[in-house]
């Protein structure tokens, strides 16, 4: 049975269920999930084989969400919807701690139509590239290992993209990846 992703309400179903998505942002594809559910999150370091203690970013769902549960340093609409990761600290260290055992996170609203529909859900979401720790990102469906996609409940393609790996905001200010 195909199951209809641009209807919210089935793919609101889907998120809740703890299903794995590759999907495109405004950068790359990625790898994600319903962020407040601790199984499906482990189940993606798991495929990506990253280390349980290196933090994961978030779409979130609103402006208003993140003013929620962060504390804000920059100019949030400076960056988002945008190719930004924004590291805020969080207003409750505990906060998504299976996502991020640091007292930060990593806020994410790409500028993306697969991705303003995961918003629309009202569910934050895991966002990280889909590939192995350590291994080039993803910028079409073929780049992406087939051991990775057979781990995976859905695959929404939007042919190539020709972006990089979203700019890191801290305290503010563009940063360099490590």
């Amino acid at each position: 049975m195909k199951i209809d992703l641009q209807n919210p309400k089935t793919l609101k179903k889907e998120l809740l269920a703890g299903k794995i998505f590759i999907y495109p942002t405004d950068t790359i594809y990625g790898l994600g999930c319903d962020a407040t559910n601790k199984e499906a999150v482990e189940k993606i370091k798991k495929i990506k084989q990253r280390d349980k203690d290196k933090p994961l970013s978030i779409i979130a769902p609103s402006i208003d969400w993140i003013k929620e549960n962060c504390i804000i340093d920059c100019n949030l609409n400076e960056y988002l919807p945008g190719p930004y990761t924004i590291i805020l600290k969080k207003k409750n260290s505990d906060f998504f701690r299976w996502i991020s055992a640091t007292d930060s996170l990593g806020i994410r609203i790409p500028d993306c139509d697969f991705c303003r529909k995961i918003q629309k859900t009202g569910v934050p979401f895991i966002t990280t590239s889909v590939n192995l720790s350590g291994e080039p990102f993803a910028l079409t469906i073929k780049d992406i290992s087939e051991t990775i996609k057979s781990q995976v409940n859905h695959i929404i393609s939007i042919g190539s993209l020709t972006g990089k790996p979203s700019t890191l905001i801290i305290n503010g200010k563009e940063a360099k990846r490590k």
